[in-house]
């Protein structure tokens, strides 16, 4: 189906098409463009112009320049600059939509609770949410400009590094909910303190359409500090979830590869199936239930379609090599997350290993977090801890000696000494932030 036609595409970017076209998606990378694609030339590490014969050559129905281009093979669509007109088309794919749109973000659980809401609105009707991780200044641009004009709903991820990113961000968004699904001490290195997180992501109350929601963690030491910016949003709707609130989570059991979970969203009674376990998924599942329920979405049959949820890779995915089982939480890392990992790992049978790599963007209490540690490690009954990268050196030397599998500076480094200790019925958690290279563990494991 078409996305853009030529016209709607002028329209929206103030652009010239160089002929006509009907794009029926977008993309900005040659390697996973699709037939039919309309190729946005963005300005980055690389210049996206370069690579629009590539982009042809792969099919792309037209591209989105801001430059001449000799001898292009196919319809140019030429505007002012690329990454305004890739917000021009965003904005208007969102005036145009019917959608019920909902905005996720948070310290952590963006993307896995982003997943959930997309399979619990799948079981709705039809859903389109951000693709991967794609939460920045041109991921939910591309996001939401890829919305189909027949979505019932859609789901957006919108993350930050600095304070008033999410503010421009969610202006394009615009959701009937906004969530917060978690404060936690992420990239302390820009933001100082955990109240300044908490007021970046609060940004995202702004730009509510009239009579949305915001959702915001009951248990969260900062729930307070989130509703009153909510209230400065001028927000009547504000919604908490977690262990007590008006979503509550009340148990999970483990059953099989997942869990059951029993919760009170909004005043209905749930009782379903996840498919993957841990404390930290049923809360992103209550959210995500609670999200449906906001906009107005049928609740129970969104709680059903969750027993086909599965932990995404570098976010909770499991697997067994040579008899050990793998939990890989290679993607992202903070304190709240590693807690919540190291939980988790608590509950397997047989040894319990944790390898652990660089939480980042820290700043000066980089040491002292890693450092404490070693309090959740020994609540989890861990076996052996196995580390890496240089802020990892100070929960090293936190550890008691019968804990320390093997320390090295480097994931690569430090691979060859884990898997020489690994014995069938072994449980091991890989988990860092994206910079610490833990996939190199993980990858190790894989191989045996």
């Amino acid at each position: 189906m078409t996305l853009w036609s030529t016209a709607e595409a002028e329209a929206a970017t103030l652009g010239h098409a160089s002929k006509g076209f009907a794009v029926s998606g977008l993309s900005i990378d040659t390697r996973s463009l699709k037939e039919g694609d309309l190729f946005v030339a963005l300005k980055g590490a690389r210049d996206g112009h370069d690579f629009v014969d590539a982009a042809f050559a792969a099919k792309a129905g037209a591209a989105l320049v801001s430059r001449a281009i000799d001898n292009a093979k196919g319809p140019l669509l030429t505007v002012a600059d690329a990454q305004r007109g890739l917000e021009d088309l965003a904005r208007a794919a969102r005036a145009r939509s019917n959608a019920k749109v909902i905005a996720v973000t948070g310290s952590a659980g963006k993307t896995t609770t982003k997943e959930m809401l997309r399979l619990c609105c799948n079981a709705l009707g039809a859903t389109h949410a951000s693709a991967a991780s794609y939460n920045n200044h041109w991921g939910v641009p591309l996001s939401l400009a890829s919305l189909p004009r027949e979505a019932a709903y859609g789901v957006f991820e919108v993350g930050m590094n600095h304070a008033g990113e999410i503010r421009n961000l969610v202006s394009f968004v615009r959701p009937h909910v906004a969530l917060v699904t978690t404060i936690a001490a992420a990239h302390l290195e820009f933001f100082g303190s955990c109240e300044a997180i908490a007021d970046a992501k609060s940004e995202i109350f702004e730009s509510l359409v009239p009579g949305g929601a915001a959702l915001i963690p009951s248990d969260s030491l900062y729930a307070e500090r989130l509703a009153a910016r909510a209230q400065q949003a001028q927000l009547s709707r504000i919604v908490r979830f977690g262990g007590t609130g008006d979503a509550k989570l009340l148990s999970i059991t483990l059953d099989g590869e997942g869990m059951r979970l029993k919760a009170d969203i909004l005043g209905q009674a749930v009782d379903c199936l996840v498919g993957a376990p841990g404390e930290h998924i049923a809360m992103n599942a209550v959210a995500a239930l609670a999200s449906v329920a906001l906009v107005d979405g049928d609740v129970l049959n969104a709680a059903a379609a969750l027993k086909n949820f599965t932990a995404l890779e570098g976010r909770g995915a499991r697997f067994e090599s040579h008899g050990v089982a793998v939990i890989d939480e290679s993607y992202n890392a903070n304190p709240a997350s590693m807690a919540a990992a190291l939980k988790l790992l608590g509950q397997a049978r047989g040894r319990k290993l944790a390898v652990l790599g660089d939480m980042l963007e820290m700043g000066e209490s980089g040491p002292a977090l890693h450092a404490a540690l070693a309090e959740p490690i020994d609540v989890a009954n861990t076996d052996l801890v196995f580390a890496s990268g240089p802020q990892m050196k100070a929960l090293w030397d936190a550890l008691p000696q019968k804990r320390r599998g093997a320390y090295a500076e480097t994931s690569a480094a430090l691979a060859p000494k884990l898997t020489a200790v690994l014995e069938p019925g072994d449980t091991v958690l890989v988990k860092g932030s994206l910079g610490s290279r833990m996939s190199v563990i993980v990858e190790a494991l894989k191989r045996g």
